[in-house]
């Protein structure tokens, strides 16, 4: 593989992957119907006027199966992190017990579980289509360098088709990351 190239595949491998890990945070955020704490981890609250990640003002962990307890680092922080939680639109409805917020989760009804997979379908959508506007934009750039004649190092028309033939590889194995993060996750909502 030509080394004038090598820059442009790197960039579009670093750009899908940039893409799969956005997907794959956007999903640790879906209730399953068991308690994880990347359910609530990225909730955002009012703390002294700036939306801060929950993550960043407590403690979240999940003593069983069912339920999540969220330790305030700041005790002050405690109304606004139930607030917060409450307003999340995830149905959760935590208990203040002494310095921690105890939280319930429900088990999920079969539409909700219809919805959430549905939900996640649709990010799965939305960050393949991430993907490929990135080999789209990654080949509009191999193809203004191959006509670009002030370049140190020219693109010749070989590194053009090599170029979008190794590009397509990697949107395949980007796609199929998100087909298997996408299918996993379904599963995992179905079956809780």
């Amino acid at each position: 593989m030509a080394s004038s190239i090598q820059g442009f595949l790197n960039s579009a491998s670093e750009r899908m992957q940039k893409s799969v890990d956005h997907f794959q945070s956007e999903i640790r955020g879906i209730r399953t119907g068991r308690a994880t704490p990347g359910l609530i981890e990225n909730v955002r609250v009012d703390y002294y006027g700036s939306p801060t990640p929950l993550s960043q003002l407590a403690s979240v962990t999940a003593p069983d199966a069912r339920s999540l307890a969220v330790k305030p680092f700041d005790p002050g922080a405690m109304s606004g992190i139930e607030k917060a939680i409450l307003s999340s639109g995830m149905g959760l409805n935590p208990s203040a017990e002494g310095g921690v917020l105890r939280i319930s989760i429900p088990p999920l009804s079969e539409d909700q579980r219809m919805k959430l997979a549905g939900r996640v379908k649709a990010l799965a959508e939305e960050a393949k289509i991430s993907i490929r506007n990135v080999r789209r934009d990654v080949l509009r750039e191999v193809e203004a360098a191959s006509k670009d004649s002030d370049r140190d190092v020219s693109v010749t028309e070989d590194d053009v088709q090599t170029a979008k033939s190794s590009i397509q590889d990697v949107l395949k194995a980007s796609e199929s990351r998100v087909g298997d993060l996408c299918a996993s996750k379904s599963e995992e909502i179905m079956d809780a």
